[in-house]
Parts: C-alpha cells; structure tokens; sequence
C-alpha cells in the first residue's frame, strides 16, 4: 500500500517532503548520528585513511536477526532475512514458520503492463532466497564510509527516469542504469562459497550475488563503530520488483523488517543517501520510519527454531549456524592494502587470494598476435598510476562530506578481455570492483574488430548485430571501426534516444519502452539471461551452478570469453589505443559516472604521455563522431568529464582537447 503526499506541487517538492520522511536508524544506532569524517592520514604518503578492521560478532548477527524477525511477527509477514558480510559473505539465512519459498521477479514494464514471461529476466520463478541475500548485498555493496545506500536507493538510481516518477518524463535515465546486472552469479571476477571449508581462501571476497544487484526494498547496509560491515535482505511478499515512483511513501513491509534489523548497526545520518544529490536531485535511503517500528526482539534463542530456523541454501550457505563476518580490509577478506612491490603509490588496495598473493597482479596483454604489440606490464602499470592519481585529485560527488576525495575501483584489460591489473582506493564501495572491469571488458568489446562477429555467433544476442548497423546507418559497424566508450554504448542501450525524450525510438542495444524494465534491458542481459536461469536451478536443486564465466560469446583464442562477467552500460570506460589499434581498456567504477568518466579518460591520457606509444583513441575514430541515421542529427556522446573536477585546483574543462 503506498501513502499519497498532501503536498505535490512539483517534482522537487514531493521528493523532497518525501525524502525529509526517510530518514532511517534512529538514536539508538550504534554508530551513532554524527557524522565523524574519515581521519587524515597520518603518513604525508597518504592521501587516505584505511577503513577500521571490523566485523560483525556471531552474536551479533543473531541479534540482527532476531531483531528483523521481532518486526516481522508484529506485522504478521513472515520473512526471508539474510545478513552478509561486506565482502558478500552469507553469515545467516532465516526462514519463518510461513514465509514464502518461491518468489517472481517483477513483469511491470516501464509503461505500466505486464509483460509476457520470457523477455529477458522478467517473470522468473525462483527460490525466495535469491532475493534476499541479492538485497543484502546490495546494500553492503553500495555502501561505504561515506556513503550509504540501500536497494531503495538502488531502484531510483537504475530506472528509465531518473527520478522515476509519473511526472518524470522526458528525464534521462538513473546515472547507474544497468548496474543491476552486475555481481551476477556466472562472474569470473566474484568469488564463490566453498562448502564445508574454512581454509584461507573461504572467506575471501567479494562474493557472487544471486541476482545480481536487487532494486526492490528490503535492502540495508550494517554499520560498526563507523564503519560499513554488511547488509540485511528480507524477502516477504514473494514479488521482487522495484519502485516506479519515487514521489510518494510506501509502507513496505520488508523495509521496516529491514530497518528494526539494523537498528544498533544503523549508518550516521550525515551519510545516507538522502544526504547526497546526483544531477541535483536527492537521492533516496527509505521510506521506513524508526517511530514506527515494534518493540525489538534482540535474544535469538526465543525465535530459533521458534519462530522459524536457519535454513542451506546452495552455492551460499550450509545453514548450519550463524558465521561471524571477516574483516574487510585483512587478507582473510580478500581486498587488502598493496605493498611496495605490488603497486607503487601506498593507499592503493587490490584483490587477493587469501594467502597472500594478488588475484589479478599487473601483467602484459595476452593478444599479441591479433594486435602486433600488446600492452606491456610498464604501461599498464603507468596508466593504473596516472588514474589512481587522477582520482585522488578528484572531489567526490557520492561521498560525505563534502568535499571527500572519490573513491573507485581502476581495472583494465586487453582484446581478450583478460585482467592486466586492478587497483582501488581502501574505502571505494565494494559493487565497483565487478563493474570496473565489466565496464573495460564492454569498451574492449565493442571496440574491436570481432565484436559483430562473436555477437553474430551467440544466440540470443546475434538481432542486435543488424539493429546497430541500421540505427546507424553503417553497415560495417561494429568491426573495429568506431572506438567506443561505455558512454557511448550506453546511449545505444537506452529505451528512448535521445535519452530519457518521450517518443524517441529505443536505442539499438535496448528493448522498445513497451518491454523495457530494470529486469528486461536487451543486449546486457540477454548475453546473460541463461547463466541466471541456470543458477536458479542450482540454487534450488536442480542441475550443475552455471560456469564462473559468463554469456556464450565464442572464446578467444587462449580458451577464455571476452565478457567473462557480462556488459555493463552506464559510463565509466575509454579504450586504449596504439596509434589507431585497439589494445585493451580501462574501467573505473565507484564514484558518480562524470567522475568515473574523467579519471578513465584523463589516467589513459596522462599514462599514455608518460609511457610513450598509447593512449586515448584517434579523435577521428571516437564515438562522437557518429551521427544517428534514426533521428534528428544527434551525436552518441563520448565521455563527459566534471567541469571543475579537482580539490588542489580550479582548473575547468579538464578533458577538453584531449
């Protein structure tokens, strides 16, 4: 049921009455409600603090868990609640006596009807599990010591309007529109759980999520001391769908389950995202309200095997007790501070495999023989620098305070979509490690020479192929030609275009606004759709786990896929060029896509100067110089850089020319 505002006199005001509503967590957070800003670090080195090493206790799970289950007994809804770790560890899964055991993901198109089963992920029936471990992952994975985010936030930020609202219309899409689909089940990047073993490598991150990132409430991050270590999911209603309009408040019954579960581990106000603006609107946290909420259950000993159980769940969870999480930031975790033989410049964190080696250490390109001179070690390690020093000059647009330098994840790649190296920043939120380098491995792809060949060979994705050339107007697109931003294909991947514009035509890499919603985008989860469903079978018991790679694109020539964790199509992503030859590409991910943009970008540019012989595409070549053959003359766009980006300058313009 959703409660009317008494006062909607424009968009603006709406989200506003209804964001000043959706303040969450209360007094009683244990990390209280002011905002204490990260330290300055004490090394002159330093442009970071590292995160304080802490974890949820099992003792506190239980209490997280007893909690939900209390509100949801007071509101008669029996429910799924799932606790994570930050790195996407599964700590508890909590069936109530009742609660649903199957779930469906949403049909509800952008207009409004229901859409026929069988479009892309709309209309799936899968284990009700799925969906709440998804939302409690989400909500650790958007978060950090900046910013936190729930799957409320999710929702607004991945939809066709961004606000999604009634009175939207005309509004280009959320700035992370696709993200949804990322984390997915069939990754090669997302690690898995290892059942029955406890050894160095179990624990470490960041892990898989069933579906992907969630857009349906439900989902809320876990805070200690300051410091984001995990999320809650809670499945109720059997429907796991997403919030068409943002200009009213609903009265979501997972929500609140959500919200008595964190209350003790609730984030500061000052960090929620209904503190923090995207293309100068609000963003949401939740509609729940604390004074609304039952007395809380806090002993687990008076609702275990009571009120409901901890239940397995395959590829999870063993269910057989409540796990205590890992400290993100340890080598046990699986993301950890480098050392000097590592990487150069010292806040720099990677990925490990737990017994102490990196996951993903620099190297040299791996397609020497498609394209003459592959990316050595050097200039991979120059570009990695140069971005890394890009985004410490950079002022963040997600993060409190203000003022708060961005935090991302830098991956890049080569032709073959192999992972020559990947960096981040100690506290960038954790969903960017696996869209950095989707966002590299999209850039690489549709710039290269194969892409319409290896799209022509995959079922499923093979009509895109001709609906790209014709929209262009080139049919020769796709063959190497054209550099192409994730920018750039993401215009192409948009239910209007131009974006967001009322009776536009659907991009080419999109389905029509009739089909579209956040579960049917066209190509990106049509290259995917299959891992999905076959995951959902594992899940439920039924056949082998979809392989840790995915799409069935052909392989490269050394036995790999090139989109070994899928697409995405939100901005983030340059290829890397020698002279006019394709040679891999960087992404970054983790900060506002402007951001993201620019330190891609500008860390190519620079480390191409520095290393000599690479760099950004021949301007000839980008994307900006195609004008759409369906339409009125409208350019595809390239990146786009903030226009005063940097906290140690004023200077403007920063990409232009470049």
């Amino acid at each position: 049921m959703q409660l009317p505002l008494a006062l909607r006199q424009t968009t603006a005001i709406a989200l506003s009455f209804s964001l000043a509503l959706a303040g969450c967590g209360g007094g009683d957070s244990g990390s209280g409600d002011t905002f204490t800003p990260t330290p300055t670090p004490t090394a002159s080195s330093r442009f970071f603090a590292d995160p304080a090493q802490e974890a949820l206790t099992a003792s506190e799970v239980q209490q997280i868990v007893a909690q939900a289950v209390g509100e949801a007994q007071a509101r008669s809804k029996p429910a799924i609640i799932s606790v994570v770790d930050r790195v996407g560890n599964v700590l508890a899964v909590f069936r109530m006596n009742g609660a649903p055991s199957r779930m469906l993901t949403s049909r509800r198109t952008a207009t409004g009807r229901i859409a026929n089963p069988g479009i892309d992920a709309q209309g799936l029936d899968v284990e009700a599990t799925m969906g709440a471990i998804s939302k409690a992952i989400t909500a650790a994975y958007l978060s950090s010591s900046g910013n936190a985010f729930t799957t409320r936030t999710a929702s607004e930020i991945v939809q066709e309007h961004f606000p999604p609202a009634p009175n939207t219309p005309g509004l280009e899409s959320g700035p992370l529109f696709g993200v949804q689909f990322s984390q997915l089940p069939c990754s090669d990047l997302n690690t898995r759980f290892i059942t029955g073993n406890a050894g160095s490598g179990a624990f470490i991150g960041p892990k898989r999520s069933p579906l992907g990132l969630a857009a349906d409430a439900g989902g809320l991050p876990l805070y200690k001391n300051g410091v984001v270590v995990g999320g809650i999911g809670v499945m109720a209603d059997g429907d796991y769908g997403y919030d068409p309009d943002v200009s009213d408040v609903d009265e979501d019954a997972e929500e609140y389950i959500a919200l008595a579960g964190i209350q003790n581990f609730a984030p500061a106000a000052d960090i929620r995202g209904d503190r923090i603006t995207a293309d100068g609107t609000t963003l949401r946290f939740a509609d729940a309200q604390p004074a609304k909420l039952s007395a809380l259950q806090t002993s687990f000993s008076a609702i275990n095997n009571v009120r409901g159980t901890l239940i397995p769940v395959n590829g999870y969870y063993d269910g057989t007790a409540v796990l205590a999480g890992t400290a993100y930031g340890t080598e046990r975790s699986g993301i950890r501070r480098v050392n000097a033989s590592e990487f150069s410049l010292a806040d720099a964190y990677l990925l490990t495999d737990g017994a102490g080696n990196p996951r993903f250490p620099i190297k040299a390109g791996t397609d020497g023989a498609d394209v003459g001179q592959a990316l050595s070690a050097a200039e991979v390690r120059t570009v990695m620098e140069e971005a890394f020093t890009v985004m410490t000059r950079a002022r963040a647009q997600i993060r409190r305070p203000l003022d708060s330098r961005a935090q991302v994840t830098i991956s890049i790649v080569d032709t073959y979509g192999e992972v020559l190296g990947q960096v981040r920043s100690p506290d960038a939120p954790i969903f960017g490690t696996d869209v950095s380098l989707q966002k590299a491995r999209t850039a690489a792809f549709f710039s290269n020479p194969v892409a319409a060949q290896q799209l022509l060979a995959t079922p499923g994705a093979n009509v895109f192929v001709q609906r790209v050339r014709d929209f262009l107007g080139d049919q020769t697109a796709l063959t190497g030609g054209k550099a192409f931003a994730d920018r750039s294909g993401g215009n192409l991947s948009r239910p209007y275009f131009p974006d967001g514009e009322l009776g536009r035509p659907p991009g080419p890499l999109s389905r029509p606004i009739d089909d579209f919603s956040p579960f049917a985008t066209g190509l990106q989860i049509a290259l995917v759709a299959g891992n999905v469903v076959q995951h959902a079978g594992f899940v439920q018991g039924a056949g082998s786990d979809t392989p840790q790679t995915c799409s069935t694109v052909p392989n490269t020539p050394t036995g790999k896929k090139r989109l070994a964790n899928g697409i995405q199509i939100f901005p983030g992503s340059v290829p890397i060029y020698r002279g006019n030859r394709l040679v891999g590409a960087i992404g970054v991910s983790g900060d506002g896509i402007d951001q993201d943009d620019m330190i891609s970008f500008l860390g190519l540019h620079n480390g191409g100067a520095k290393a000599g012989g690479i760099g950004n595409a021949p301007k000839d070549m980008r994307a900006d110089t195609i004008v759409i053959a369906v339409g009125s003359g409208v350019r595809l766009r390239y990146v786009n850089c903030p226009f005063a980006p940097f906290l140690d300058t004023s200077e403007q313009n920063v990409c232009e020319g470049k």
